[in-house]
C-alpha cells in the first residue's frame, strides 16, 4: 500500500535519517536487549516449571535434582538451538512412564546414558531432515499414547496422594488400591485434596480481582498453599529431599542387554521427538492466534529436532531427565506475551538460580502435594476433545487400542499396536465396499458406498448385470476414490447399456450434487445434457459454474479445413500454430463484458424475467441491509442464498461504517443506512467481513506518517478496530473451535465487532433498535473454506460460530 521505492533506496533513506551524512559512525557493538515481555513471560514459565519439574522427577523415581537439571537444560540449550522460539522444553509428563520403566530396569546412571544416546539419535534425525515425516503418524495414535501415559501417571500418583507407595505397573497399582484405601494417610490426603482444590478453583476466580490473581500460575499457588497449610498445621509428612549437589549422580556407561538398550533408546527418541514436534506445531497456532502483528517466525522442525537432541545430550550427561517440548509451559509462554527465545532461556537461568539458592524452601514441599499436581496433569492428558475428534473421524478403535496397549504393556508396545490397528482400519476401509441395487418408480438405483477399487470390481459387475436392458439407471458413488480397474468396468458397462437403449446417470451422493465425470462416461455431452456457459463444443472442459466465473475456455480454437484466413494466412499454417500450442489472445474487458451479458440474456434472463417484472411494478422491499467489503470474491447473493429484491447491499473497501458526525468526513454509507432504515424499513442489518481482506492487511502495514492518498484517508475509519484489537482490557473476538490463523484474520473479526458499534451510534439505527424494529448481525465469510460464521456473545466474548447446512432456515 506504500509508494513504490526500491528496497536499497528505502534502506538508504532510513539509514540517513538515523545517522546524518556528516555524523561519525557508531562505535562498539550494540548491547543485547531483552524485551520486557520476554522477562515477564520467563518469570511466569519459571513459576510453573519449578513445581512441575520436581513432581515429574518424583513420579519417575529419579533424584529430584534431575528434574531441575532437565528444566534448566531444556530452557537454555533447547531454547537457544531449537527451531521453535517460544516452545519451552524440559521434563515432560509424557516421558514419565518411559523414564520410570528405564530406572526400574537399568538404574539411574544407565538411564542417563540412554538419554544421551537418544539425543544423539535426534541429532541424526534432524540432520536427515525427517521431522515432517514424524507428523505423518496418525493423531489417534499420538493422542492414545498420551492418554495411556496420563492414565499410568494418575493411577501411580494416586497411591502417593493416599499416603502410600506406587507399584511398578498399572495392573499392580489397581490391585493394591483397595488395601491402600483401607490404610490411607489422613494428612497426606488432606494436603493432596487442598492442592487439587486450588488447582481447580484458582483459574475460575470471578471478577476483576480474580483476573488479577489469575496471573499467578495455579500450579505455584496450589503447591505453595498446600505447603503453607501443612507447615502451619504441623503435619508430619514426607517432604522434598534434595541432597547436596556434590553427591549428584551423573551418567555412566550403559549396562544391560544390547537389544533392550536399543529398544529403550528408540522409545525415548520416539516419544521425545513426536511430543516436541507436535508441540512446535501447536505453538505456531497459538502465536498466530495472538492479536496484533506477529514478530515470531514459524517453527523450523528439523532445527527443533537438533535442539532437542542437543538438550538431551547435555541433560543426560549432567544427570538430568529426558527433555521434550512441554505443552503447559509453552502455552503459558505464548499467553504471557513472549516475543523471542529469550524468555525460554531466561526461565532456564531462573531454574538454575532456584536450584542453587532456594533449596531450603523447596525442602518444605510435601511429596503428597507434588503427587497431586502430577496426577492432575496426568488426568488432563486424557482429553475429551481428542476423544470427540477421533470419534468423529472414526478412529476411536485406534485410540482405544493404543491407550490400552500403553497402559498394560508399555509405550513402545502400545504405539506399535496402534500403528498395526491403524493400518488394519485403513485396509478395511479400502476393501469394504457396499454395493446395493433397488428399483424405485421404474428407475434402477445402484448405490456404491466406500472406495471403488479392483477388489470391489466382481461385486460391482454382478450388481450392474442385474439391471435390465434399456432401463433408466442412476449410479450413486459415495466415496472419494475410484481406481482404473473400477473405472474401466463402469465405463464399459455404461457404453453397452446406453447402446442398447438405456440411460445412465452417474452422481455423487455425499453433497447431493453430480460428481465430476470423465468425458467418456457422459458420451461426449455435458452432465446435464445441455450447453455449459454458452459453450457448444463437446470438448469444452469448463465446469458448470463458469457462467459466472471469469474463465478462459481451454479447448483449442476450431480452424477451417482450407481457405485463407482474414489475415491472409492459410489453414495449414494455422493448424501448425495450434499444434505448437500457441495461446489465444486474451479477451479485452469489452469482450468479457459483452460475453457475460450475452450469457445472461440467453441463460439467466428467462428465469428471472417474471420476478424482475414484479419488482419493477411494486418497487423494492428488501428485508435486510447487507454491508460488506468490495472484494470480488464475496458474492452476497450466493453466500446468503438471496435473489433479486432480497438484499439492499452497500459495499466498500474494508466494510467500514464511519461513525456519525461531521468529523467523519463521509456521508455515503450513512446515507445508505438512513435510506435503508427510514425508507425501506429493513428488519436487519448485517456487517460482513471476510478472510484475506486487503484493507485489514493495509491497516496493519500503514505507517502513521504515511502519504494521505484517498485510500489511506478512507482507511482511517479502520483505526478504531486496530486499537480495539490491541486493547488488552477487551475480550478478543474469536472463531468458535479454533484460533484465528494470523493477525489479519484477528483484525477482520475485530473490525466486524467495531463496525457494529459504529452502526449503533447512528440515530436512525438506535431509534429503530429501541422500538424493536431492527436487529444487527455480525458475519465473517472464510473465502477459502466457503464457510460462513455468525457473531454470537458467550460470557462477554465475541465469538463467530460456524453456520452449518442443518442450521440454515432461509
Amino acid at each position: 500500500m506504500s509508494a513504490c521505492v526500491p528496497a536499497r533506496a528505502a534502506d538508504s533513506d532510513r539509514t540517513e535519517r538515523a545517522h546524518p551524512p556528516h555524523s561519525p559512525p557508531p562505535t562498539g557493538s550494540p548491547r543485547p536487549r531483552i524485551a520486557g515481555a520476554d522477562l515477564s513471560a520467563s518469570v511466569t514459565v519459571f513459576l510453573i516449571a519449578l513445581p512441575l519439574s520436581l513432581g515429574i522427577a518424583l513420579a519417575t523415581g529419579a533424584p529430584l535434582q534431575a528434574g531441575l537439571v532437565a528444566a534448566a537444560v531444556g530452557g537454555i540449550v533447547a531454547g537457544r538451538i531449537g527451531g521453535s522460539p517460544l516452545q519451552v522444553s524440559g521434563p515432560a509428563a509424557g516421558l514419565t512412564v518411559v523414564t520410570a520403566d528405564l530406572i526400574q530396569h537399568y538404574g539411574w546412571r544407565t538411564t542417563c546414558a540412554i538419554t544421551v544416546l537418544a539425543g544423539i539419535s535426534q541429532l541424526g534425525l534432524g540432520c536427515l531432515r525427517v521431522a515432517r515425516g514424524a507428523l505423518a503418524v496418525s493423531p489417534a495414535i499420538v493422542h492414545g499414547m498420551l492418554a495411556g501415559i496420563g492414565v499410568t501417571i494418575a493411577v501411580a500418583q494416586l497411591h502417593i496422594v493416599l499416603g502410600g507407595t506406587p507399584q511398578s505397573s498399572v495392573p499392580d497399582n489397581l490391585l493394591a488400591l483397595p488395601s491402600q484405601l483401607a490404610n490411607l494417610h489422613p494428612a497426606a490426603l488432606s494436603v493432596s485434596l487442598l492442592t487439587l482444590a486450588l488447582l481447580l478453583l484458582w483459574p475460575r476466580l470471578p471478577g476483576r480481582p480474580g483476573r488479577v490473581l489469575r496471573t499467578v500460575p495455579a500450579a505455584l499457588v496450589a503447591v505453595a498453599g498446600a505447603t503453607a497449610v501443612a507447615a502451619a498445621a504441623g503435619l508430619v509428612l514426607p517432604k522434598v529431599d534434595l541432597p547436596s549437589w556434590s553427591n549428584h549422580a551423573l551418567a555412566g556407561l550403559p549396562e544391560g542387554p544390547v537389544l533392550g538398550l536399543a529398544a529403550a533408546v528408540l522409545t525415548t527418541t520416539l516419544v521425545c521427538s513426536v511430543q516436541s514436534l507436535l508441540g512446535a506445531v501447536a505453538v505456531d497456532k497459538l502465536v498466530s492466534g495472538r492479536p496484533g502483528p506477529s514478530q515470531v517466525g514459524r517453527s523450523d522442525l528439523d532445527r527443533e529436532l537438533l535442539g532437542q537432541g542437543a538438550a538431551n545430550i547435555v541433560s543426560g550427561s549432567l544427570g538430568g531427565l529426558p527433555v521434550a517440548g512441554v505443552a503447559v509451559r509453552s502455552s503459558a509462554n505464548v499467553k504471557a506475551g513472549a516475543v523471542s527465545r529469550n524468555s525460554t532461556m531466561l526461565h532456564g537461568v531462573l531454574v538454575v538460580i532456584a536450584a542453587l539458592l532456594m533449596i531450603p524452601l523447596l525442602e518444605l514441599i510435601p511429596l503428597a502435594s507434588l503427587a497431586a499436581l502430577v496426577m492432575a496433569v496426568g488426568i488432563q492428558m486424557v482429553s475429551l476433545h481428542h476423544i470427540r475428534t477421533v470419534t468423529r473421524h472414526r478412529e476411536v478403535l485406534v485410540y482405544a487400542v493404543t491407550t490400552l496397549g500403553v497402559v498394560s504393556l508399555g509405550v513402545l508396545e502400545g504405539v506399535a499396536l496402534g500403528i498395526a490397528v491403524a493400518v488394519g482400519v485403513a485396509l478395511h476401509r479400502l476393501t469394504r465396499t457396499r454395493i446395493t441395487h433397488e428399483e424405485k418408480e421404474g428407475v434402477h438405483h445402484v448405490h456404491v458406498r466406500g472406495q471403488l477399487t479392483f477388489l470391489a470390481v466382481p461385486r460391482l459387475s454382478r450388481v450392474l448385470h442385474l439391471v435390465p436392458q434399456g432401463a433408466d439407471v442412476v449410479v450413486a458413488l459415495d466415496g472419494s476414490f475410484m481406481d482404473h480397474a473400477a473405472y474401466e468396468t463402469l465405463q464399459d458397462w455404461q457404453s453397452t447399456h446406453t447402446a442398447r437403449g438405456g440411460t445412465v446417470e452417474i452422481t455423487g451422493r455425499r453433497a447431493g450434487v453430480r460428481i465430476a465425470e470423465p468425458a467418456a462416461l457422459v458420451s461426449g455431452h455435458p452432465p446435464d445434457g445441455g450447453e455449459e456457459a454458452g459453450a457448444s463444443d463437446a470438448d469444452c472442459r469448463c465446469r458448470p459454474w463458469t457462467a459466472w466465473r471469469n474463465h478462459q475456455c481451454e479447448r483449442p480454437r476450431p480452424l477451417p479445413d482450407d481457405g485463407p484466413r482474414p489475415d491472409g494466412t492459410g489453414g495449414a499454417e494455422g493448424a501448425d500454430g495450434a499444434a505448437e500450442g500457441k495461446p489465444e489472445p486474451a479477451e479485452t474487458g469489452g469482450h468479457e463484458l459483452r460475453r457475460g451479458i450475452s450469457v445472461f440474456q440467453r441463460n439467466t434472463a428467462p428465469l428471472v424475467r417474471g420476478e424482475l417484472a414484479r419488482l419493477a411494478r411494486e418497487g423494492q422491499r428488501p428485508g435486510q441491509l447487507f454491508l460488506t467489503c468490495a472484494d470480488s470474491r464475496v458474492v452476497t447473493s450466493m453466500i446468503t442464498a438471496s435473489g433479486p429484491g432480497d438484499l439492499f447491499v452497500v459495499r466498500n473497501v474494508g466494510n467500514f461504517v464511519p461513525p456519525p458526525g461531521a468529523e467523519s468526513g463521509d456521508d455515503s454509507v450513512a446515507a445508505a443506512i438512513e435510506y435503508a432504515v427510514e425508507v425501506l424499513a429493513v428488519r436487519s442489518i448485517t456487517v460482513c467481513g471476510h478472510s484475506g481482506c486487503g484493507a485489514m492487511q493495509a491497516l496493519l502495514d500503514t505507517e502513521p506518517d504515511g502519504s494521505r492518498t484517498p485510500l489511506r484517508r478512507w482507511l482511517r475509519h479502520g483505526r478504531p478496530s486496530l486499537l480495539r484489537m490491541g486493547d488488552g482490557s477487551l475480550p478478543p473476538s474469536r472463531l468458535a473451535g479454533r484460533p484465528p490463523t494470523d493477525a489479519v484474520e484477528q483484525l477482520c473479526l475485530t473490525n466486524v465487532v467495531q463496525q457494529l458499534e459504529h452502526l449503533r451510534a447512528h440515530e436512525s439505527v438506535a431509534r429503530a433498535m429501541k422500538d424493536g424494529a431492527l436487529e444487527l448481525h455480525g458475519m465473517y465469510f472464510h473465502v477459502g473454506e466457503a464457510q460462513a460464521y455468525l457473531l454470537t456473545e458467550q460470557d462477554e466474548e465475541k465469538v463467530f460460530d460456524r453456520v452449518r447446512s442443518a442450521d440454515l432456515a432461509m
